[in-house]
């Protein structure tokens, strides 16, 4: 249940950032067309965006935030509180990255198509999670592979 919420959650997340309504798809409309990758690629270039102005925001305010406290306590609170932010940031550089690959794989028109098996990973799918590169069939196998692999 709440994977489920999670997953429509994630979806509504990408969609807001962009400003876009989800993709509503055509009769006999082919898939990864020219509209759907237009559609694809300013969500993810808007996304892209707003990642980095957010890093850019951070380091800003941890320049006009940072004070050395006399107090250890206060200077601990403010280290934490930073070194939160810097891992956040750190995920989100990671993100841009998987973003930048994304954007490349719909220059190429590699877009859209699972890399393990080739079939469609779908509009829906790839509205809740546009960087994903595996179907759901391929994604779940390789989470069970994982698993299995951690213990």
């Amino acid at each position: 249940m709440n994977k489920e919420k999670n997953k429509k959650t994630s979806s509504l997340n990408v969609l807001s950032i962009a400003g876009l309504k989800p993709y509503q798809k055509k009769i006999d409309e082919k898939y990864m067309n020219q509209n759907q990758m237009l559609h694809f690629h300013k969500i993810l270039e808007t996304w892209k965006n707003q990642l980095k102005n957010e890093i850019n925001y951070t380091f800003l305010y941890m320049q006009e935030e940072s004070t050395n406290f006399p107090d250890p306590i206060d200077r601990a609170a403010q280290e934490e509180e930073f070194s939160l932010e810097l891992r956040n940031r750190d995920r989100s550089r990671k993100l841009i990255k998987k973003i930048e690959m994304t954007l490349k794989n719909i220059k190429e028109k590699k877009f859209g198509y699972c890399n393990s098996c080739n079939v469609e990973i779908g509009i829906r799918r790839l509205e809740a999670r546009p960087t994903a590169n595996l179907c759901i069939d391929c994604k779940t196998l390789a989470e069970i592979r994982k698993k299995q692999m951690t213990g």
